[in-house]
């Protein structure tokens, strides 16, 4: 599943060129935004049936910590 959230992420930033990592600080993408945050947050709505609370998302760093997010959903969901 981290590969298909991977490309996700990549795909909804329009990110080309270079990988994308899950210790990656994600908010200092060039390509990132508010249009990208928002862009993001559908895209892990609709594929992952994930919503990320906007105080808990501005204590994500990392896409690691986005994902392990979308994990506890599962566990406790």
């Amino acid at each position: 599943m981290k590969e298909k959230f991977l490309a996700l992420i990549k795909e909804t930033l329009e990110i080309e060129g270079r990988e994308v990592k899950m210790e990656d600080r994600f908010k200092e993408y060039d390509e990132w935004d508010s249009m990208g945050l928002l862009s993001v947050i559908a895209a892990i709505d609709e594929e992952f049936d994930f919503v990320v609370e906007g105080n808990k998302f501005k204590d994500i760093e990392t896409l690691e910590q986005l994902y392990n997010e979308i994990e506890k959903s599962k566990l406790v969901g």
